[in-house]
């Protein structure tokens, strides 16, 4: 899995590769990181889990987004170092609230008083695609900074 910082305007995007979905989450995720901070430390912080439920895979991505900027902001911390399992409606998700797809993650909070941080202020719909190419999974975000 990868991901590249791309220019965008006044805003910063991530574009992800990786060879299932889950591992493509994963890597926006950690671009997300990247774009809050430019060197990100090898060890220090602790895990912490993340839970999310959408009605689609973007809007999961985009509520998991979401929710590692809020972890952020409630913990004091860089969400790094991201892992995620995605379950979609094919893959046995019990519905709930017509909510099919589902997140279970964690990253390694590493506490902002350890790292040079910039704000990213949230996750965008704009430009916003998650598909599934030859090679596995590719997935394009915008970010506001």
């Amino acid at each position: 899995m990868s991901f590249e910082l791309r220019d965008h305007t006044a805003d910063v995007a991530v574009e992800a590769t990786a060879s299932d979905l889950s591992g493509v989450f994963a890597a926006v995720a950690d671009g997300l990181a990247a774009a809050g901070c430019d060197s990100i430390p090898e060890t220090g912080g602790e895990r912490f889990d993340v839970a999310v439920r959408a009605e689609g895979v973007e809007a999961l991505l985009f509520d998991y987004l979401d929710q590692l900027i809020y972890e952020r902001d409630v913990r004091g911390v860089l969400p790094a170092d991201n892992a995620a399992a995605v379950r979609g409606p094919d893959d046995g998700a019990e519905r709930c609230d017509d909510e099919a797809w589902r997140l279970e993650g964690s990253a390694r909070g590493i506490p902002l008083s350890a790292v040079d941080a910039r704000e990213i202020k949230a996750v965008t719909y704009s430009e916003m695609a998650v598909a599934e190419t030859d090679d596995g999974w590719r997935a394009y975000v915008v970010l506001d900074v």
